[in-house]
């Protein structure tokens, strides 16, 4: 019932004073953790669970998969993989469906891989769609497209999650016509109405290969408002590219849906200072001071002996900020000296060379430094 009302708080309450809990309990408990996104306490529910009860059911241990996909916590996903292999739930396909679901968006395409042949012909539309849409994801695109053509030969219906694989996939190796195609065929041949995330993924087919007006076009064309998430792939598309004026548009697109968007001012910036367009670059600097828009300062982290370093850009706070600064001054000079000539930006540029040739200052080449240094 509280987790029906969205009180997560007093729904673990309740469970936790509950003696006599079953396994209806427990999921429901598990299910509302993933629900809230309490992703952490799932893990510790499982823990607790895995000792207390006797055997776990699909519920239980698809609702971990689903908290372990979600931060790519592949080790637990073995863990519930061994248990589901140990009291014969590997071969339920839905079971099956989330394993390989939660491989390929831990990253681990190998094991997601295998299972999917393993399954043999109890492979699903959404068996296919998880592999294609992993392999896309992290740039396997041939084998991503490679799978697609096969699942089409197999007389498999792909669904509107299997189209997203396939955009995705086309976008990573610049293949801007059979995206398009693709995108084409979505409706007349399959019944599935494009979505807005469909949408979404052929603006950045297009915008990637630098074909921005007809990214541009597809936005006004298409059947939905542009989100943020369209109007920010124009925008960094604009900036790869050096199109100021479309770079304007979408950062203008950005800013009518979130005016206090940082990210889109930095990179309507870094346009205006990479084309030397000095005057709106100065312009825009004093907008954002006079609308209070502050840029969140770049990150680096490193793990050495066990223990997670974190640089920040222009922090001098670490014990050993002189002597890195130092090494960065070296470094810096040297790249200049080698014909090193970066972008030029509004929060890159830190240090002129004799010749006027700017380098960068970055959270990156600290963490680099530091790690090289440290060994």
């Amino acid at each position: 019932m509280y987790t029906r009302c969205l009180d997560f708080p007093s729904a673990m309450d309740v469970f936790h004073e509950t003696n006599d809990r079953d396994v209806v309990t427990w999921n429901s408990i598990l299910t509302a953790c993933v629900q809230h996104r309490h992703m952490e306490d799932v893990f510790k529910l499982f823990r607790l669970l895995h000792s207390s009860m006797p055997s776990l059911d699909r519920i239980s241990l698809n609702n971990v998969l689903s908290a372990s996909a979600e931060l790519g916590y592949f080790e637990m996903a073995k863990q519930v993989h061994a248990y589901a292999f140990k009291v014969g739930l590997v071969s339920d396909a839905i079971l099956s469906n989330a394993l390989i679901d939660t491989y390929a968006k831990c990253g681990s395409l190998d094991d997601a891989n295998k299972l999917f042949e393993i399954m043999g012909t109890g492979r699903d539309v959404f068996s296919w769609s998880s592999l294609i849409v992993g392999y896309a994801q992290f740039g396997y695109a041939k084998e991503a497209l490679d799978l697609f053509a096969r699942m089409r030969n197999l007389g498999v219906k792909p669904n509107h999650v299997t189209f997203v694989g396939v955009l995705i996939a086309c976008s990573r190796v610049g293949l801007v016509d059979e995206g398009c195609y693709y995108y084409s065929i979505m409706e007349p041949e399959y019944g599935i109405v494009p979505t807005k995330e469909h949408c979404s993924c052929v603006i950045d087919l297009l915008a990637r290969a630098g074909r921005l007006s007809e990214a541009a076009k597809f936005v006004d064309q298409m059947p939905f408002e542009p989100d943020i998430i369209m109007w920010n792939t124009l925008l960094a598309a604009s900036r790869t590219h050096n199109d100021v004026e479309m770079g304007k548009r979408a950062a203008e697109g950005v800013l009518n849906i979130d005016p206090s968007h940082s990210a889109a001012y930095v990179l309507l910036c870094n346009i205006y200072a990479s084309s030397g367009n000095w005057n709106e670059f100065a312009r825009l600097k004093k907008d954002m001071r006079s609308s209070g828009v502050q840029k969140s300062p770049g990150k680096s982290w490193i793990k050495l002996k066990g223990e997670l370093k974190v640089f920040i850009v222009e922090d001098r706070s670490h014990p050993e900020s002189d002597e890195m600064y130092t090494m960065l001054d070296l470094i810096g000079f040297e790249m200049v000296k080698a014909g090193y000539i970066p972008e030029l930006s509004c929060y890159s540029r830190k240090y002129i060379s004799s010749d006027h040739t700017y380098y960068d200052l970055l959270s990156e080449e600290m963490l680099a430094e530091y790690g090289v240094s440290s060994q």
